[in-house]
């Protein structure tokens, strides 16, 4: 019975060895194991064991990509102007033994050389176009980053800059330059504005103008011809009744009767003197002699 329980036992302890032993890394995750205090290899994902008392595991590893929101940092532009960055850098640990054994603190690291590389970089600048040149501001400072976190299993995928704070008396004037700026662009706006207007307004008084002449000349145009026409058919009635009465052959004595007509109708006139052809008066002689027979011939 003794031989039997000291065996369970064993076993026991033996099942207890292998579960404490037995390790489960998990997705997007590295351990670093030791043995005999020096690096033995780099777990992944999946199942493993170690050997009791002589493997531990130094250090897990997180593999996701992190994000670290720096504090402003105070820089000084090329200008002598102090202002406030704040940065933010996102990075991820590449190689779990390099980044064990690489750096006591990286994310101190990390952020002192931010604040470093960001002075570097400021101090090259003037203030206008540190506030114009984020952009560039962001890679050179990734660039910078990457290059000197490689050593310790680190890659700097991005580098933001999340805020740039001018001092007061830099932020007041920049408003009252920015205010400037658009009252100008307003007022620049407003006289192109009138100009137009004026302008098209000109362009209108100028286009009723020739409208209104236009107009006129076409009116007088069709005055003309309407006299013209209205002569050209006076003109051609005459030419028809002198046709007609032609062709009707009139006797003389029918052409002396008109012409008395004609008589009375000048003397219905206003004109005060009247000149009557030595023909007209000769035919009136005519006329009287023949009125004179034919009183006769009644009597």
């Amino acid at each position: 019975m003794l031989g039997y329980l000291i065996l369970l036992i064993v076993i026991i302890l033996l099942t207890v060895l292998i579960i404490v032993n037995v390790r489960i890394v998990p997705q997007a995750n590295a351990f670093v194991i030791e043995r005999l205090g020096g690096y033995l290899k780099t777990w992944s994902v999946g199942l493993h064991i170690k050997l009791p008392l002589l493997d531990r595991v130094a250090q897990r590893v997180d593999l996701k990509e992190k994000v670290i929101d720096f504090p402003p940092q105070p820089v000084i532009t090329k200008d002598n102007v102090t202002m406030k960055i704040d940065t933010v850098v996102f990075y991820q640990i590449t190689d779990p033994k390099l980044y064990a054994y690489g750096v006591a603190q990286p994310i101190l690291a990390i952020e002192n050389l931010t604040a470093t590389t960001l002075r570097n970089i400021i101090g090259q600048l003037e203030l206008d176009e540190t506030l114009t040149s984020r952009d560039l501001i962001n890679v050179q400072m990734r660039s910078t980053l990457d290059e000197a976190t490689d050593p310790w299993g680190i890659r700097v995928n991005r580098v933001e800059v999340k805020n740039i704070l001018p001092p007061d008396d830099i932020q007041n004037a920049m408003e009252k330059q920015m205010r400037a700026e658009r009252e100008r662009r307003e007022s620049i706006l407003r006289a192109e504005g009138e100009k137009r207007s004026a302008i098209l307004i000109a362009e209108g008084k100028k286009e009723s103008q020739i409208l209104y002449a236009e107009g006129e000349k076409t009116a007088n145009i069709l005055k003309a011809e309407a006299k013209k026409e209205a002569a050209i058919r006076v003109a051609e009635g005459e030419a028809l009744a002198i046709k007609m009465i032609k062709e009707a052959g009139p006797t003389k004595e029918i052409l002396t009767l008109r012409s008395f007509d004609a008589l009375v109708d000048v003397a219905n006139g206003n004109a005060t003197k009247i000149i009557i052809p030595s023909e007209i008066q000769s035919m009136a002689g005519l006329a009287t002699s023949l009125k004179e027979l034919i009183v006769k011939n009644e009597a």
